[in-house]
């Protein structure tokens, strides 16, 4: 069976990549892209910079700053009649993943209509869609790089995954620089956040040779540096390690998949307003354990890559430091338990049920090595509480 594999047209990869931003949308024969930022970002001088590029580069940029942590359909609103007022040919997302989540919406809404909820898995958009320019500021979504957006819908809470190559950026600017400044909570949380995208990808059942190189080169150079980017957010080697990595993390997930962890995560952000990041960090270790026994060698081979196992052990010894390794990473990082990060308890039991069944609509625990069944989600989801 041939493998399917979609990237953005070409990338920008490196220091001062950003400045290049008037030549890539002149490269694609643009002229008046939308900027979808957030507040933050106007605030540190950096959409302006943007914008300044572009007017300087003969574009006529327009500005959205109005991206909300975990995107929500009500947030839509205003960028899409912004998207109209100006006559978009183009939108550029600049931030973290929120704003590219926010710009690949605005892109597909925008052009084709209709409600977001009509786009969310199991169905697949490969339709009408402005160009999307993807300028990631964090280390750690890979949205750059994937055909997925996730919205949650304002009227129920829920995290909804629309997939599709219509929400594929057409390029990506890639510049590590633009994470200098992040604080090592938000280094951890958009770390571990790479670092699931590469595991889940190599363990998924729809996981394949070119997303295995990707996904294993990410896991080795996240081994490697995510503690130096956590303990010293001015190394410039380890900053610029865990960029790349998270590109490389979000090529192999985009064209294999992730799997439970992503499942169970969404319907945490959703209800519990939890960033994405750290909602996989709160889950990653609880469920590797469980899922180890579905693929043993798989995640053998994501220990020896992360530096947590010899390539001399055993698959089912290599397996376990795994599992050990990442709750040791998780506690070295800081990662609160739900309740340690302020979820209250009944409210938490109350919401099990639908977060399992929200879990498993997705699709996403269907591509994990064990497909758990709802009672074995709402068992973990109790067991990681805290």
């Amino acid at each position: 069976m041939s493998a399917h594999l979609s990237l953005p047209r070409f990338a920008r990869i490196g220091a001062g990549a950003v400045d290049e931003i008037g030549s890539v949308v002149d490269q694609l024969g643009l002229q008046r892209p939308v900027l979808v930022t957030d507040s933050y970002l106007v605030g540190t001088g950096a959409a302006d910079r943007v914008m300044a590029l572009l007017r300087s580069a003969g574009q006529d940029p327009a500005l959205f700053d109005g991206t909300v942590p975990d995107p929500t359909t009500d947030s839509l609103a205003d960028g899409l009649r912004i998207v109209a007022e100006h006559r978009a040919d183009s939108v550029i997302g600049f931030g973290g993943g929120s704003p590219m989540d926010t710009a690949k919406a605005l892109a597909v809404l925008s052009a084709n209509g209709g409600e977001m909820r009509s786009y969310k898995a199991p169905h697949v958009y490969t339709g009408k869609a402005l160009p999307i320019i993807a300028i990631p500021t964090t280390a750690g979504s890979g949205s750059e790089a994937t055909q997925f957006t996730v919205i949650s819908d304002s009227a129920s809470d829920e995290k909804m995954l629309c997939p599709g190559l219509s929400f594929l950026p057409i390029a990506a600017i890639v510049d590590f620089e633009l994470t200098m400044s992040m604080p090592p909570r938000l280094t951890a949380d958009t770390g571990i956040d790479a670092l699931t995208h590469a595991i889940e990808a190599y363990v998924s059942k729809k996981a394949q040779p070119f997303t295995d190189g990707l996904a294993l080169a990410a896991i080795r150079t996240i081994g490697k540096h995510i503690r130096t980017a956590y303990a010293d957010g001015e190394n410039r080697t380890a900053r610029e390690a865990m960029m790349v990595a998270s590109t490389q993390a979000g090529m192999a997930f985009s064209n294999s998949s992730v799997a439970l962890v992503h499942g169970m995560s969404r319907p945490i952000g959703a209800h519990f307003h939890v960033a994405h990041g750290l909602s996989n960090a709160m889950l990653l270790p609880a469920i590797t354990a469980f899922s180890v026994q579905g693929a043993e060698s798989r995640y053998a081979d994501c220990a020896r890559a992360f530096g947590a196992a010899s390539e001399s052990a055993g698959d089912s010894v290599a397996a376990q430091f795994l599992v050990e390794t990442l709750s040791t990473l998780c506690h070295d990082l800081k990662v609160p338990t739900p309740l340690e990060y302020g979820i209250d308890r009944d409210a938490w039991d109350g919401l099990v049920p639908l977060m399992a069944e929200q879990a498993l609509a997705s699709g996403s625990p269907g591509n994990n090595p064990v497909a758990p069944t709802a009672e074995q989600i709402e068992t973990l989801y109790a067991e990681v509480f805290g």
